[in-house]
């Protein structure tokens, strides 16, 4: 397997690979961003605005998948972009498929810090991941799922490439309101 990518700069940003000690920094960051999810943000989430943080079993899971290898069951790589000052700006994670015989695709997560939304930033984690999935873990697909009416997360995916495989409409019931769930993915130009 080829090695990580340097880290990328974006506008002033370094995008680097999540370690472990760093973590307890990206959990903060992480429920300081699914704080905003319900608020003026819309869902971005399928979570409750009384509960979008990270459960500790959420935690777990998410820490202990880094150190779990690409191509077995639950293994996850993340990327933060941290501020010139150092401050967690964005993150971007992929991860293993839950069912067997999908280890040639990947599910994408990502999210953007408030002060640092439409500046480009997430355009340039998709990238970064995109590259890190194509080039070093020699993976096909990239697949997410998206709640339909987060707008804005749609169209950053579709200038990303990523086509709607399909949607289910009223999937999730949160907070008294009915959101639909849509399903994308990306094929990967895979170079010798």
């Amino acid at each position: 397997m080829k090695t990580e990518p340097h880290a990328a700069i974006h506008g002033g940003a370094a995008i680097e690979a999540l370690g472990a000690d760093d973590f307890g920094q990206f959990v903060t960051y992480l429920n300081d961003h699914l704080a905003d999810n319900g608020g003026d943000a819309g869902y971005f989430q399928p979570l409750p605005r009384r509960a979008s943080s990270m459960p500790p079993e959420r935690v777990r899971a998410f820490r202990d998948g880094l150190d779990v290898e690409v191509g077995s069951c639950r293994w996850r790589r993340a990327w933060v972009a941290r501020s010139p000052e150092g401050r967690i700006v964005g993150h971007i994670d992929l991860r293993s498929h839950a069912d067997g015989f999908t280890g040639h695709r990947c599910l994408l997560g990502m999210g953007v810090d408030r002060g640092s939304r439409r500046a480009g930033l997430g355009a340039a984690l998709i990238a970064h991941a995109r590259h890190w999935a194509a080039e070093v873990a020699r993976l096909e697909w990239i697949d997410l799922q998206v709640i339909s009416q987060n707008q804005a997360a749609l169209a950053l995916y579709r200038r990303a490439g990523f086509i709607t495989a399909g949607e289910i409409t009223d999937m999730y019931r949160i907070d008294g309101n009915s959101f639909s769930s849509t399903t994308m993915s990306l094929r990967l130009d895979l170079h010798a």
